[in-house]
């Protein structure tokens, strides 16, 4: 057997999140403003505002973005239920994003697994996946880590989508309540 293939999981799980912190590393280094304190990018309530911190929210799946001082962001300039629902659209679509790259990476995980590590890490996702999507939404780098891992097992994007929903919803709510109530 080929010793090159038993790398892929390995790489995947420990390479990920230090890829993602490394990430975190190089955007913190550069001092981006939007990204360290994002509400004056926000602005007024709007639609701008409103595109501006779920496309905040989405490409978290890459670069580090204070996800909480955004979803605090939505509940102050659009109260409770919008603000909510718009940290809801921009989590649920992090995780779709991640997850969509956990499938288009399906066959270099192919190429570079045996088929026992792939029936072995199946198993695990299959009995563990949809819950430890919800679980770690709330927490950066494990989330989108595990969200890119469910891409690449057999586990549908609704039923995805779904566990993403129930872990981003009570998380978005808090941060709005608290953003509303600052606000206040």
């Amino acid at each position: 057997m080929n010793r090159r293939r038993h790398w892929g999981y390995p790489v995947l799980l420990a390479g990920l999140p230090a890829a993602l912190l490394a990430s975190f590393g190089a955007v913190g280094a550069l001092d981006v403003p939007l990204l360290t304190d994002p509400s004056p990018a926000l602005g007024q309530p709007g639609p701008a505002s409103a595109a501006v911190g779920v496309a905040l929210l989405l490409t978290d799946v890459a670069i580090p973005v204070p996800s909480s001082l955004v979803m605090v962001a939505h509940g102050a300039l659009f109260g409770v239920i919008p603000g909510t629902l718009l940290s809801l659209l921009g989590g649920l679509g992090a995780t779709l994003v991640a997850f969509g790259i956990g499938r288009r990476g399906r066959g270099l995980l192919a190429r570079t697994t045996t088929p026992a590590q792939r029936a072995r890490a199946e198993a695990l996702l299959a009995r563990y996946g949809l819950i430890a999507v919800l679980i770690t939404r709330p927490i950066p780098v494990l989330a989108e880590t595990v969200a890119l891992l469910a891409g690449t097992a057999n586990l549908g994007w609704c039923r995805v989508a779904l566990a993403s929903t129930a872990g981003v919803l009570p998380v978005a709510l808090l941060y709005a309540v608290a953003g509303a109530t600052a606000a206040a």
